[in-house]
């Protein structure tokens, strides 16, 4: 009997040893960081980012809500560094910093008040301070003189749509009206200009919406110049060398506006067609057929659909006809790829504005053969 009570007990000892290794353990509670930011003048300090980073560099991230006010939730135990990340225009600034360990099952305090924290670190950072308030004072202008620049070109390019469409006698007050409405557009341009920041990195904006001023309202010159500042403050967008091109082509600078063009295809291949078309546009409204010829082809070339393109080529090739006497009549000699071009843009726009102008094209072409003896010399399409 004792030799059974003996083994019992001990069987009872090791099921209440094992049932002890088997039972659930309780999950162990995390702690958090949570505080409140006040700014230089006391006041809190709203969407300002919080970010915690643990001793093996996991992060979280929060802003500061109205009252200043942060938490950051599910943190396991161990030291936290919590960074403040000053927001623009000071977020060229190092990020405040506070260490501190955080507990299982805790919260652990992180409150900041700025205007203490500067009048503790004395003359040196209130100076950084006064530079920090005056950065974003400018900026504030800066947007003002740029949405009212922005406002007044929309009123050049619709001053200009109307004078396109104007009689005669509207034609002087709608020209002059342009001018001033540039004026005024520039100069705002001209003063966002003055409160960008050293490498600002809002310069090339406001440089390429200066230019748009200009350009709008046909100052070539002027226009080409703002563009280049654009370009020299960023160089890798291509609507910049398009627009520099445009207005180059117009001042009669083509190997200029050529290279512009190239660059714009070279920065964005897949809009190519679109430079060599603009860079063809140019040149044909300003009457300079010949020189349209070769990017019209390369336009062509890039997006055979394009049946403005398609006509502006044939019209171009209009230049290179020549007659030729054959007895007592004369011949009409077309360049190669004439007749194809207008007949392209036809079929690709058959009812449209180009499609009409090209079958136009076409028909005044036959309209030679009235005493004159018309010859086509083309080259026959590859099949």
């Amino acid at each position: 009997m004792k030799r059974f009570l003996k083994s019992w007990t001990l069987a009872a000892t090791l099921m209440a040893a094992l049932a002890s290794v088997l039972a659930p353990r309780a999950a162990a509670q995390n702690g958090s960081i949570s505080g409140t930011i006040l700014d230089v003048s006391g006041k809190p300090w709203v969407d300002v980012t919080i970010r915690s980073v643990s001793e093996q560099g996991a992060k979280q991230e929060t802003k500061t809500d109205s009252a200043g006010k942060f938490s950051l939730p599910n943190l396991r135990s161990g030291t936290y560094t919590v960074y403040i990340v000053f927001p623009p225009p000071n977020d060229k600034q190092a990020p405040y910093e506070v260490k501190l360990r955080v507990q299982s099952g805790e919260d652990a305090k992180v409150d900041v008040n700025f205007q203490e924290v500067v009048a503790k670190q004395g003359a040196a950072a209130q100076e950084q301070v006064k530079k920090a308030e005056e950065a974003k004072g400018k900026l504030e202008v800066l947007k003002a003189h740029f949405n009212a620049g922005n406002a007044l070109i929309d009123q050049e390019k619709q001053t200009k749509a109307d004078l396109q469409k104007a009689p005669p006698d509207q034609r002087d007050a709608l020209k002059q009206k342009l001018k001033d409405l540039s004026d005024q557009a520039v100069k705002e341009f001209q003063e966002a200009a003055k409160n960008l920041g050293e490498k600002d990195t809002n310069a090339h904006i406001v440089w390429f919406k200066l230019g748009e001023a200009y350009d709008t309202a046909g100052r070539n010159d002027d226009a080409a110049q703002a563009y280049q500042q654009a370009i020299a403050a960023k160089p890798d967008v291509p609507g910049y060398y398009n627009n520099l091109g445009n207005v180059l082509a117009r001042s009669g600078k083509i190997d200029e506006a050529k290279a512009a063009y190239t660059k714009s295809a070279e920065l964005d291949p897949a809009n190519a067609a679109t430079a060599w078309r603009n860079f063809g546009i140019s040149l044909y409204n300003a009457n300079r057929l010949a020189d349209a010829i070769e990017p019209l082809q390369k336009a062509t070339e890039l997006d055979p659909k394009s049946a403005q393109a398609w006509y502006l080529l044939g019209a171009s090739l209009l230049m290179k006809m020549t007659t030729k006497k054959v007895g007592d009549k004369e011949e009409v000699q077309l360049a190669p790829g004439t007749v194809e071009a207008y007949q392209k843009a036809e079929e690709l726009d058959p009812t449209g504005p180009w499609g009409q102008q090209a079958k136009q094209g076409l028909t005044d072409l036959k309209a030679l053969g009235a005493g004159i003896e018309t010859k086509v010399n083309v080259k026959k399409k590859k099949s």
